[in-house]
């Protein structure tokens, strides 16, 4: 007997399956509804006048909401700090307890709710007044308080929420998640927010590890190995011992990586009976693989991976800057 059929009875697994993709369709029907909101002008222009002023202002943008909404705005707050733009949540039950104070004449007040009438959320809306902090409104009630309140309100489609009393906020909460999510990307764009800002604000973590650059990374200044193209094998063999890298680099007199000699291709001129006195320049790679100092370490591990090879030369226009083993990567993580 499988395990669904141990805790489904009988019969009703079938209902059970329906329900959930019943609350899936609602969600994404409900999507679909809220993209289709932009081919109204008025909502558009609305839409580009929030972004307008978030993107204007010198402050934070304060997001506030309660209950579920609350929950969106904590999830919105963390998506919209995240990728440039300042956020602070501030929750409506503590608002008339002092935490007002952190709403300053900088910043601009983003509030959330479904239906426009949360009690707990006319402190922040006479605060808002009083001080001539925009009010930035969204909420699906055309005539509510939190409509009438916002000097901006984006009016989210009524749409039908997966449970069947009508009484948990499902399908409304996906649209302003996405909604959210809509918004930190546009504000975004806006800043031109990069990889570089994203490093910035995701040091730590795996997302902070593959944004990291090669430059961070790499070897530099005298723990590169390198020796000139008419060094002598034995030469060669006590740099790549020194920097314990398992190669040098081979460079012209004008600091250019022309070549690299590795430990295999060391195997490989001992088997061949050569003279350790003999130039590394016979042995050595031609034009070997490297990478740019401002590449992703994350494009230098799918380097390295694909060429089956576990050190990376670091050039600028072919002059040699540094040098990245797989080992570097995997301590940072990158892997």
């Amino acid at each position: 007997m499988s395990t669904v059929s141990k805790i489904v009875p009988f019969g009703s697994g079938g209902r059970i399956v329906e329900t959930a993709c019943s609350s899936l369709s609602l969600a994404a029907r409900g999507l679909n509804i809220l993209e289709a909101k932009f081919a109204d002008r008025e909502f558009t222009a609305n839409f580009l006048r929030l972004v307008g002023v978030i993107m204007n202002v010198r402050g934070r943008v304060i997001v506030t909401g309660i209950g579920k909404s609350g929950i969106v705005a904590r999830k919105m707050t963390a998506t919209l700090t995240s990728t440039g733009t300042p956020a602070l949540f501030l929750h409506p039950a503590d608002a008339g307890h002092g935490d007002l104070g952190m709403v300053t004449p900088d910043d601009v007040v983003l509030m959330l709710s479904h239906s426009g009438e949360s009690t707990e959320l006319g402190p922040i809306i006479h605060y808002c007044k009083r001080f001539a902090i925009p009010l930035l409104g969204m909420t699906a009630q055309a005539h509510s308080t939190v409509a009438e309140a916002a000097d901006i309100c984006i009016m989210m489609p009524a749409v039908r929420e997966a449970c069947p009393n009508m009484l948990a906020p499902t399908t409304s909460t996906t649209l302003q998640m996405a909604f959210g999510d809509a918004l930190a990307m546009s504000l975004m764009e806006m800043r031109g927010f990069s990889a570089d800002d994203f490093h910035k604000f995701h040091p730590n973590g795996r997302l902070g590890a593959q944004l990291v650059k090669v430059r961070e990374l790499m070897s530099a200044g005298d723990d590169v190995p390198k020796v000139h193209e008419n060094a002598s094998l034995l030469d060669a063999t006590i740099e790549m011992t020194r920097a314990r890298l398992g190669g040098t680099a081979v460079v012209d007199h004008a600091g250019q990586l022309i070549g690299a000699f590795t430990d295999g291709d060391l195997r490989r001129a001992v088997t061949g009976k050569q003279n350790l006195t003999d130039a590394v320049g016979r042995f050595m790679t031609v034009t070997p693989q490297s990478v740019g100092p401002d590449e992703l370490a994350s494009e230098a591990l799918r380097i390295m991976h694909e060429r089956n090879i576990t050190l990376l030369f670091v050039c600028d226009k072919e002059r040699l800057l540094g040098a990245l083993h797989m080992h570097d990567l995997l301590h940072a993580g990158v892997a």
